[in-house]
């Protein structure tokens, strides 16, 4: 059985807003997400489990690290 942490960690990726910068509008482009700015300086960005693991798939080719 699945727990909260981890449905919620295949679910969304939390970047700060300098890292996402100039890429936000090829992830909107993309994928089905949603980025929503999180305080002053980072952005969640909220999808399917499918929809997240090929997002993140396509930061990582993009040099951004998602753990």
């Amino acid at each position: 059985m699945s727990n909260a942490s981890q449905l919620r960690d295949s679910t969304q990726i939390v970047l700060s807003r300098e890292t996402l910068e100039g890429l936000e509008s090829q992830l909107d482009d993309e994928f089905t997400v949603t980025v929503f700015p999180e305080g002053d300086d980072d952005c969640r960005i909220i999808g399917s489990p499918v929809e997240i693991k090929e997002a993140s798939e396509f930061l990582a080719r993009h040099g951004v690290s998602v753990r």
